[in-house]
């Protein structure tokens, strides 16, 4: 099953470069949403070597990436995306289902 998350070139690119930093072929980026930020859920980023039962492994032009089943549904048609410009660099989502963000963009209400 492949769910409705698309990676946009820019993060698939940082991605890679963060990936080359690093000495283990079987990292990939864990996505994953959790209560807190101003907004009521935010989103978190880590790169892990374990998969959880629950887990959805995904693969993006050599990216992989797991999404918990649980953030899934928060996920459901949702964009990845890489920004480096005057606010910083980040990985931001681009997500369908927010219905209010933080300034920042890190954390969501539905």
């Amino acid at each position: 099953m492949q769910p409705d998350l698309t990676i946009s070139p820019d993060a698939i690119q940082r991605i890679n470069q963060l990936l080359e930093t690093r000495n283990s072929p079987g990292i990939r980026l864990r996505v994953y949403i959790e209560g807190g930020g101003c907004s009521g859920f935010q989103y978190g980023f880590q790169f892990d070597e374990s998969t959880e039962e629950d887990d959805l492994l995904m693969e993006y032009q050599g990216v992989k990436v797991v999404v918990d089943m649980l953030s899934l549904q928060y996920l459901s048609g949702a964009e990845i995306d890489f920004k480096d410009d005057i606010m910083g660099s980040r990985f931001l989502i681009n997500n369908p289902n927010a219905s209010a963000t933080c300034g920042c963009g890190s954390s969501f209400s539905i």
